[in-house]
């Protein structure tokens, strides 16, 4: 499905139209309501929208790395981006990191 399908399809399971959830995704402020519904169909406990969750947005170190790593993937060929795969991998299973595909 194309992202705007997929888009279209999500918020047809929370009962929004489309372009409420382009509104949402935007920062645009909900009410209790539409935030109690959103939780009932992600089966979330009531509330949970409302709790305070930590900033996981990357940090400059981060992103500097995310840049170095995207370089070097589009620098190489198919042989040089399954041993970046591969290093990048065995560092995860040194840490015991589950890798997401």
């Amino acid at each position: 499905a194309s992202p705007k399908g997929l888009e279209q399809a999500f918020a047809a399971t929370l009962e929004i139209s489309p372009s409420m959830w382009s509104q949402i995704k935007s920062s645009r402020p909900i009410g209790d309501k539409l935030a109690r519904q959103i939780e009932q169909h992600q089966g979330k406990p009531m509330g949970w929208l409302d709790e305070p969750r930590e900033d996981t947005s990357p940090t400059a170190a981060e992103k500097a790395l995310m840049a170095l790593a995207l370089a070097a993937w589009r620098s190489t060929n198919s042989a040089g981006r399954k041993a970046l795969r591969a290093h990048l991998e065995a560092v995860l299973m040194a840490n015991r990191v589950p890798a997401s595909k």
